[in-house]
């Protein structure tokens, strides 16, 4: 408890500690160091919610990482059709076409997880690969509700800054 506690705290730190302008929802404009913070709390928070002994550990991650990236390859392709579309009224035919591409992805993925499945199952146990799943949600989650909490105050600053401005002037 005491780890999983302190995990929290440093990702709450992470995005404190990144600057105040930038949007951490565009992974490009993130401070490197930032997302590499995040990425060595996602080991960490992962390895501690499935339980890892350090043999798994030393099997588990590399095969993961790579599913991981390949598994964000194929949502960056459906992202990047979607955003093609985006900006101008899209046909009929352009639409159902990226319904089609949006099932074909999304049945690339689930073959992709079915393979890593069966291959990461020969490391951890099925406990495990059921942890992994709610884990990498839990971890998602309180990475969205980080983002939420830094917005709003960013938001309040900006008001706040623009009250003092305001009280300057008159």
């Amino acid at each position: 408890m005491k780890r999983l506690t302190l995990v929290l705290f440093l990702i709450a730190s992470v995005f404190v500690a990144t600057a105040q302008d930038q949007d951490v929802t565009d992974q490009s404009a993130m401070d490197p160091k930032a997302q590499e913070r995040i990425k060595n709390l996602r080991i960490a928070y992962i390895s501690d919610k499935l339980g890892l002994t350090p043999e798994q550990a030393e099997k588990f991650w590399p095969v993961y990482r790579e599913f991981s990236d390949k598994r964000r390859e194929i949502r960056m392709e459906f992202a990047k059709s979607r955003n093609e579309l985006n900006g101008q009224k899209p046909t009929e035919r352009e639409q159902e076409e990226l319904v089609k591409r949006g099932l074909e992805l999304k049945q690339r993925e689930l073959d992709l997880e079915k393979d890593y499945s069966g291959r990461l199952m020969k490391v951890i146990t099925a406990q495990q690969m059921l942890n992994l799943r709610k884990a990498e949600g839990d971890f998602q989650r309180i990475i969205l509700q980080q983002i939420e909490q830094r917005r709003m105050m960013q938001q309040r600053n900006e008001t706040i800054r623009e009250r003092n401005q305001q009280l300057k002037r008159n």
